[in-house]
Order: structure tokens, then C-alpha cells, then sequence
């Protein structure tokens, strides 16, 4: 068992074509945003490396992006951590997400068509089976697909673009609040479906506004216990 923490078998050995620092960053962010590396968690080279099956050249060049990117905080004589996310900045992040996910709901309801509703009801119905058998790392990810298959429907490739920058940092935050939120935050995207369905724009607002407001509270709600 690595003193990192990581369950064994967690992230399968990386194939060596393609560009290998590439692959391990992606493996390595995968790990901290679904928390299985956590906050605050010391970072050893050798062992992520082991664990990853490359050399530490590769990890030590994805450790140094992730810092630039605030995912890795490297201390002097200390090593790389995790980086603690501060609830100001949780919150900034959340308040933002508000806005772009409200008027995704909003171009979602004007664009409505029947492929697009059918896609959510079926993400619907995935997430919903993933809370009731207790999978949350599923229900994070459906999650995750719902909100993207909306954003998808509004067809602003600018409001895409800016939600796609946010989105790694949205799970990250959303996933210890997961089982918290549960069956409840598919009730409401029940709703929000019945709205976009409607061509309800101003519904649509409304309920996406109402659903991310939710979770930023529930977040700051976990933080603070």
C-alpha cells in the first residue's frame, strides 16, 4: 500500500505511446478531482510514480503543471501537497458556475427538441439508479454529464468553451457533497427537464439558479462541520 493513500488498482498502468507526461497529468488530475488523491495530501514522486508504472521524470513535469494550474501546491524542502481549496474560493468558482449553468438552462429551454430531452431523461434515470445503490463516484460523474448535456443543448460554443474551464474544479467540489445532496439534486433536474421540455426559459433560469445556489450551500455546509 503506497503511504500516498491510493487504493491499489485505482489508476491502471499507463501505455507508453502518446505523450506520456500528457497521459500521467490526466491521471494524476483524475485522482484529485474525484478526491482519491485529497486535499492537503503529500505527494511522493517515487510512489506515483510506481503506482503509475513510468518513470518520476513524467510525474515530476505533471506535478509542475498541476502547480501552475493551483491543483498542486510545491513547498520548498517539503515536497508537493494537494492543494486545500479555501471555502472564498470555492465560493468564487460555485457563483460562477451559477451564471454560466442558468443561462445554458436558459438557451437549453429556447432550443428544446426531442433528442436533446431524451438524453437528459435517460442521464436522469442513470443518476438516479447510481444515488439508490450508494455509487457516488457514478453519480458524481452523471452529474458532471448532465449539466455538460445541457450545455450542450444551449449551442453557444463561448459559454461551452467557459464552462468547460470550470468544469474539473465544479466536480472537485461537488464530490464530498455527493451522497449529502443525493436523490434531491435529481429531483431537481426532474424539474429542470420539465422546464427546458416546456420551452420555459424563464423556469428554466430560475431552477438551474435555485440548483446550483443548493450546492454551494451544501458545500460551504460540509466545509464548515
Amino acid at each position: 500500500m503506497l503511504s500516498a493513500g491510493l487504493p491499489q488498482g485505482a489508476v491502471p498502468r499507463l501505455e507508453r505511446p502518446g505523450p506520456l507526461r500528457d497521459r500521467v497529468y490526466e491521471a494524476l488530475l483524475e485522482l484529485i478531482t474525484t478526491r482519491a488523491l485529497r486535499p492537503g495530501q503529500h505527494l511522493v514522486e517515487s510512489e506515483l510514480a510506481g503506482h503509475l508504472g513510468v518513470s518520476r521524470q513524467p510525474v515530476r513535469e505533471a506535478l509542475q503543471r498541476l502547480n501552475t494550474e493551483g491543483w498542486v501546491d510545491l513547498r520548498p524542502a517539503q515536497g508537493a501537497f494537494v492543494h486545500e481549496p479555501t471555502e472564498a474560493e470555492a465560493d468564487q468558482l460555485l457563483t460562477v458556475r451559477t451564471l454560466l449553468e442558468a443561462e445554458a438552462a436558459r438557451l437549453a429551454a429556447a432550443n428544446a427538441a426531442g433528442a436533446g430531452v431524451a438524453a437528459l431523461e435517460s442521464l436522469c434515470a442513470e443518476g438516479e439508479k447510481a444515488v439508490a445503490a450508494d455509487e457516488v463516484d457514478e453519480a458524481v460523474a452523471l452529474n458532471a454529464a448532465f449539466h455538460a448535456k445541457i450545455m450542450e443543448l444551449a449551442g453557444n460554443t463561448v459559454l461551452a468553451g467557459l464552462a468547460a474551464q470550470v468544469d474539473r474544479r465544479v466536480r472537485w467540489y461537488y464530490t464530498p457533497v455527493a451522497r449529502q445532496r443525493g436523490r434531491q439534486s435529481w429531483i431537481e433536474h426532474r424539474e429542470l427537464i420539465a422546464a427546458i421540455t416546456a420551452r420555459d426559459e424563464q423556469l428554466a433560469t430560475r431552477l438551474m439558479r435555485e440548483h446550483t445556489e443548493h450546492t454551494r450551500r451544501s458545500y460551504h455546509e460540509q466545509a464548515g462541520s
